[in-house]
């Protein structure tokens, strides 16, 4: 099996009254990026969108090779310890981490580490993946 190409990964908090300060302040790090529901965002080319839920998150610099151990390192870095945090922000909020997977060849794996697994199941931090595909020629 050949190893990942590109991989992407960011720490995702949505919810309806989500309070991006208390977040920053309890998780003990700035986000990269933060919206409350009902905030006006400026699109990139132009026009705006109104944030139809709160959100907070924090992303991780793109690795080529993928390497999403490296990744959930880098994003909860410096994040607190405390379980009883991260559960309860759980319990209020959808926290999952988002994962880019980019492939360049049909047959591309990789592997997540049980010292990973063990980082995110104890915080209750849900995986999402999407995967991008070779395309056919």
């Amino acid at each position: 099996m050949a190893r990942l190409s590109r991989s992407a990964a960011a720490l995702r908090i949505l919810g309806d009254d989500l309070d991006p300060a208390e977040l920053t302040a309890v998780l003990g790090k700035e986000p990269d990026r933060f919206e409350r529901k009902g905030d006006t965002i400026a699109l990139p080319k132009q026009g705006f969108r109104t944030a139809s839920t709160g959100s907070w998150k924090i992303n991780a610099s793109r690795m080529e090779p993928g390497n999403l151990d490296a990744q959930v390192a880098q994003i909860l870095q410096g994040t607190t310890d405390n379980l009883g945090v991260w559960q309860d922000l759980c319990r209020r909020f959808d926290v999952h981490l988002f994962c880019g997977l980019f492939l360049s060849d049909e047959n591309e794996g990789f592997c997540i580490s049980p010292e990973t697994m063990r980082l995110l199941g104890a915080r209750g931090i849900a995986v999402d993946f999407d995967i991008y595909a070779a395309g056919k020629e």
